[in-house]
């Protein structure tokens, strides 16, 4: 129930937020409009307010706001209040702002998100120098190791570890070209990448240099009674450095009963501890939680507004890197999900908390807005589209020449649909197990 809430909450407020742009504009210049739905089909709940029907209807995968006289098989009076009685300029202004909207959605809710603050990782930021390999990984069969600092992605600059991250997961299964600093020397590498998890995301197997860290001790266990304190950094043990929490879990667990040196740092001060953990089912253990280092983040609120739109400046580049590399077969579709992907994600956001739940919103509002600026007949873009070759051919184009534009995009939007609605089903278990060619 609270997948179907949350999912019901996100996609509604984008569709209302979205039709409100074209309701508004079309108010503003003088349109009529007869009919603005929430849903699409039967309408399920209906009133009329002056020439304005408001409805929520019974699909609820979008919206639509009805406007007089906005098509060429409408019947048309000539009136000045039709769709098509006004300038081109003032139609591509209603057909601009639903896209508008959900854009400047999508920077308001993430600067409002971004203003609560955050503790991030600490690396988050930091050049991606790698801190470990992973055995067997792309990576590691390239000659990488710890220390190399990349420096490219396929000759695109990665200054830090997000903008690493970003390159290398938008290129699963494929071939991709590194350059890294080793002792001084700048050195090249080609390498095959991954694809992990249900969204087939790119991976080449390295880590950032992320000391684990002592996040508590279970009181009058073997770690506390050693000497550790909550916020010890842990950086060797047995001599060999800790980049990365799961190393240090490795190396106690494969310990139980025998004498362990964990190099500690401790107010900017080195130490030795010596443990010895205790066989506890069938590894070692010392009653240790920890974690990453993380640094606290807490703009005001100009601050805030600055960097979500530098953020979704920043998405919006990575969307359309995406799809480009749709037409270009160096994206996986499988990278696209649809309506049943959204809302598992939006279930899963909503039992996070409304942070969570409200950073997903902004992410798919921007790439709603985006997506209908497309030039693909039937969005938004391909409106705009169709009426800037009007204007380039001083002519406006024949019912017939306009249906087949628009069957055009249906076409291309409905084989999307189908891809993405199919990659929603093959990422649940028991539905995958149903079809033979995926096992």
């Amino acid at each position: 129930m609270t997948t179907i809430l949350a999912f019901l909450f996100v996609l509604g407020v984008l569709v209302f937020v979205h039709e409100l742009g074209h309701f508004v504009a079309a108010r503003r210049i003088g349109v009529r409009v007869l009919t603005f739905s929430l849903g699409f089909g039967p309408k399920l709940i209906s009133t009329k307010r002056g020439d304005t029907e408001y409805a929520i209807s019974a699909i609820p995968l979008g919206g639509y706001v009805k406007m007089a006289g906005e098509s060429v098989d409408d019947p048309r009076s000539g009136a000045p209040d039709e769709f098509l009685s006004k300038t081109k300029w003032q139609r591509f202004q209603v057909l601009i702002m639903g896209p508008v909207m959900n854009i400047v959605l999508a920077v308001v809710v993430m600067a409002i998100v971004l203003a609560q603050g955050a503790e991030v990782p600490a690396f988050h930021d930091a050049p991606p120098v790698i801190g470990s390999v992973k055995a067997g990984s792309p990576a590691q069969r390239a000659g990488l190791r710890h220390g190399d600092l990349v420096l490219t992605v396929d000759e695109t600059p990665v200054a830090t570890w997000d903008k690493f991250d970003i390159e290398i997961g938008t290129k699963p299964n494929r071939d991709i070209d590194l350059t890294f600093l080793r002792d001084g020397t700048t050195q090249s590498t080609t390498l095959h990448s991954s694809a992990e998890g249900k969204y087939e995301v790119g991976d080449i197997g390295v880590f950032p240099n992320a000391v684990p860290i002592v996040a508590s001790l279970i009181k009058g266990d073997i770690a506390e009674k050693a000497g550790l304190k909550p916020g010890d950094l842990l950086l060797a043990v047995n001599g060999e450095p800790m980049t990365q929490p799961t190393q240090l879990t490795e190396a106690i667990s494969k310990s139980p009963g025998k004498q362990t040196d964990i190099l500690v740092k401790r107010n900017g001060e080195e130490m030795h501890i010596t443990v010895v953990p205790e066989k506890r089912g069938d590894r070692g253990m010392i009653g240790i939680y920890f974690g990453q280092q993380t640094k606290s983040f807490k703009p005001g609120p100009l601050e805030a507004i600055q960097l979500s739109i530098q953020r979704n400046v920043e998405f919006g580049g990575l969307i359309f890197k995406t799809l480009g590399g749709l037409f270009v077969g160096t994206t996986s579709p499988r990278q696209l999900m649809g309506p049943v992907a959204i809302a598992q994600l939006s279930g899963e956001s909503a039992a996070a908390g409304w942070i969570a739940l409200f950073t997903l919103m902004a992410s798919i509002s921007l790439n709603l807005g985006l997506l209908n600026l497309m030039p693909i007949p039937v969005l938004d873009g391909g409106h705009i589209l169709i009426m800037a070759l009007e204007g380039i051919a001083r002519r406006d184009f024949s019912a017939q020449v306009k249906e087949k534009m628009l069957l055009a995009g249906f076409v291309l939007i409905l084989l999307l649909m189908v891809t993405v609605i199919y990659n929603d089903l093959t990422r649940i278990s028991w539905i995958e197990r149903l079809m033979p060619w995926r096992n």
